[in-house]
């Protein structure tokens, strides 16, 4: 009798762990946020410091995709209305120094500015760059699951 409910007690706590943590990943798929539509103003096509689209950046990897355009003006970053990744916990939009961001690329280990955490999974959307960043100084917008440490999908910036 001992054994069984000594059983019974791991099984729910066992249990109760992965159903939390399988609840975690499942979240943003039952429930994202809905779509945004934030447009620029105030800015005009010579206000434009650079161009780029998100890529699938591991074709192999069904999970973690993304798509769209994406345009940086000297204090923002504007994620366009095509914009789109695979719903998921806690991303973020980071600049990144390197040109060429791979799902080998420690992004962490690099000297990125993190623009905020994404509002929504596809549509326009805005993200403020500090007075004290110059946008030149980075070459990939990407987005990253801050939760597991993972590259969603990467632009590089056309200057």
């Amino acid at each position: 009798m001992k054994k069984l409910l000594l059983g019974i007690f791991f099984g729910l706590i066992i249990g109760g762990l992965v159903g939390f943590a399988a609840g975690i990943v499942v979240f943003p798929f039952l429930f994202p946020p809905p779509e945004v539509n934030e447009k620029v103003t105030g800015k005009s096509i010579n206000d434009v410091v650079a161009t780029g689209e998100f890529i699938h950046a591991d074709p192999s990897d069904p999970i973690h995709y993304g798509s769209g355009k994406v345009t940086v003006y000297d204090d923002l970053v504007h994620l366009g209305d095509d914009f789109n990744v695979a719903p998921g916990p806690k991303y973020h939009v980071f600049l990144v120094p390197d040109t060429d961001v791979t799902p080998q690329t420690d992004v962490e280990s690099r000297n990125f500015l993190d623009l905020g955490r994404l509002k929504a999974f596809s549509g326009s959307q805005n993200y403020a760059i500090p007075a004290d960043a110059n946008p030149k100084g980075f070459g990939s917008v990407v987005i990253w699951c801050e939760q597991f440490n993972v590259l969603i999908s990467p632009a590089t910036l056309m200057f």
